[in-house]
């Protein structure tokens, strides 16, 4: 049996983005319960060099909006990098899952060899689908999405395992 591109990307990305919209009503709740600034928590960091929540989630997001999409074929849709509450960076989740959502298989299947051609840090990069998929969009959603949830547990929401798995 083979694992298609969409289903390497599509089921797994909305059930990862549902975590994390989960993770962040979490981290939302326990600012109001811990009487915490919320933005002290939406602009905290792991370390000095690494960007804070807000921006793990734009990035997280950008991430796989922008592979699935170019995996179809298609330019992705933009978003504006200006949230600044727990609701909004959940609005933002929710538009990317509503953006995967309206992707068939067949518009994604069948892409392994696609060239996808990306500009990264000013160099430009050409990928093949699969390699681009397994390669650069999935480690760095992933990776992101990880940052974001390690961000709220290191700054004391109760976040397990399983919250980050997703159910």
């Amino acid at each position: 049996m083979t694992l298609s591109l969409y289903a390497a990307s599509v089921p797994p990305a909305l059930r990862t983005l549902s975590a994390l919209s989960a993770i962040l009503v979490k981290g939302a709740a326990h600012a109001e319960a811990k009487k915490i600034d919320p933005q002290v928590l939406l602009q905290a960091r792991l370390f000095p060099d690494m960007f804070p929540l807000v921006r793990q989630v734009q990035i997280a997001t950008d991430a796989i909006k922008g592979g699935v999409s170019r995996l179809a074929g298609e330019e992705p849709p933009r978003f504006e990098d200006d949230e600044a509450s727990f609701a909004e960076l959940t609005a933002r989740i929710a538009r990317t899952q509503a953006h995967l959502e309206s992707f068939l298989p067949e518009q994604i299947d069948g892409n392994e060899e696609r060239s996808i051609v990306l500009k990264l840090r000013g160099v430009e990069r050409t990928f093949q689908g699969q390699a681009y998929l397994l390669g650069h969009v999935l480690p760095n959603f992933y990776f992101h999405t990880v940052t974001a949830y390690n961000i709220l547990r290191h700054n004391g929401v109760e976040l397990g395992k399983q919250d980050y798995l997703g159910s």
